[in-house]
């Protein structure tokens, strides 16, 4: 044991001091590895969080995810909506807009409505534009869209009558904004989803919800027919649109930082190859002497992976350390949010290092264990 110990520690020692002879160019090389591993861990990290941050981006381009109901019904009831929510843990859930949609009149011009919550509005549909401001849900507001206002002639901040189609019920209502959004939601009106419910008498029950869901397109599908086999009384439907651009999008993200980082792997391999090559280049009277003194292949060899792989390491870490930085840039500057440490990441940006610097010295090492000691002796 004391004896291997001593071997260690003495191959350990030559490794480190043909390093130390050829500063300039081990520091070449080193530098090498660790651009590489800083761009290797730093790209892996923002591959492995890409659909995680691009999927809350998305986001703000609507709900991926429509509750609707079931089985001939019109409408759902408020508390079945706790259970997809509960089948939904493990995703990050950002926001949920229940509708109640009724035909109302204004004018004696009959309309759609939707009750809803705008509190959840704000997270589901963030590209909602306002012009003026949405219901408090404390007073008699009413939100309408611009082509409603258009044919209305109403701006915010006007009063109008609302009734229900039979004329059982009126009241004023004060238009508190005008929203634009490019889709039929300009058609319809607006309001809190409780006024709605105590107007047409119908407490507790909903027509459908929206709901904005960090969740690839296959996750949305998998879940999809979770519910339609566990809740009969509510049909989930994925928004196909949006979930697959999302998909279509990420895909691309991907691919294209898998690209970089094989591309890096290409020249980090090059470049450390090439330096190993000048460097069995410049000891080759080093080698003969060694093989004459009794060195076989196996000890050339090893000694110059012995360097490779010290390189690789010591790249390895300084470049897993660098990446962490540079991801935790991007996911700053391209994300508005940290990326989280990955262990498994830094180990692998290491070891990957490693196997790179030792597949690059492979060419190398066939051209030093191939060196004649007669011939280098006699200086040929």
């Amino acid at each position: 044991m004391l004896m291997n110990l001593q071997r260690i520690k003495m191959y350990l020692t030559m490794v480190t001091n043909a390093l130390l002879r050829r500063k300039l160019r081990m520091f070449i090389a080193l530098l090498a590895v660790a651009i590489g591993a800083t761009i290797i861990s730093g790209m892996i990290t923002v591959y492995k969080e890409v659909p995680e941050q691009m999927g809350r981006e998305f986001r703000a381009y609507g709900a991926n995810l429509l509750l609707l109901p079931a089985g001939g019904s019109t409408t759902i009831q408020e508390e079945k909506l706790q259970s997809v929510y509960q089948k939904l843990q493990g995703h990050e859930i950002v926001g949920s807009a229940p509708f109640l949609y009724e035909r109302l009149k204004i004018n004696e011009s009959p309309i759609l409505v939707g009750g809803t919550d705008f509190d959840m509005v704000k997270k589901v549909s963030p590209y909602w534009q306002i012009n003026g401001a949405m219901p408090s849900g404390s007073g008699k507001e009413l939100l309408l869209g611009y082509e409603l206002a258009e044919k209305f002639q109403v701006k915010p901040g006007e009063r109008i009558i609302l009734a229900l189609g039979d004329g059982s019920w009126e009241s004023p209502f004060t238009v508190s904004g005008i929203v634009r959004t490019g889709g039929k939601e300009e058609q319809f009106a607006y309001m809190d989803l409780k006024q709605m419910q105590e107007i047409v008498s119908k407490p507790g029950v909903i027509s459908m919800a929206q709901v904005s869901v960090v969740a690839s397109a296959a996750e949305l599908d998998a879940f999809t027919r979770q519910m339609a086999a566990e809740e009969p009384s509510i049909h989930p439907q994925t928004v196909k649109q949006i979930a697959s651009s999302e998909q279509t999008v990420l895909g691309k993200l991907q691919a294209l930082v898998l690209l970089v980082t094989v591309v890096v792997l290409l020249l980090t391999l090059v470049c450390v190859g090439t330096t190993m090559t000048e460097v069995v280049s410049e000891r080759r009277r080093e080698i003969g002497l060694k093989k004459a003194l009794g060195a076989d292949n196996r000890n050339i060899a090893a000694e110059f992976f012995g360097e490779s792989c010290m390189l690789g390491l010591l790249g390895g870490i300084l470049g897993t350390v660098c990446g962490y930085l540079f991801a935790q840039a991007v996911g700053t500057n391209v994300f508005g949010r940290s990326l989280q440490v990955s262990v498994p990441i830094a180990v692998m940006s290491v070891v990957l290092s490693i196997a790179v610097t030792a597949i690059a010295t492979m060419l190398p090492v066939r051209t030093a264990v191939k060196v004649e000691p007669a011939i280098v002796m006699r200086g040929e």
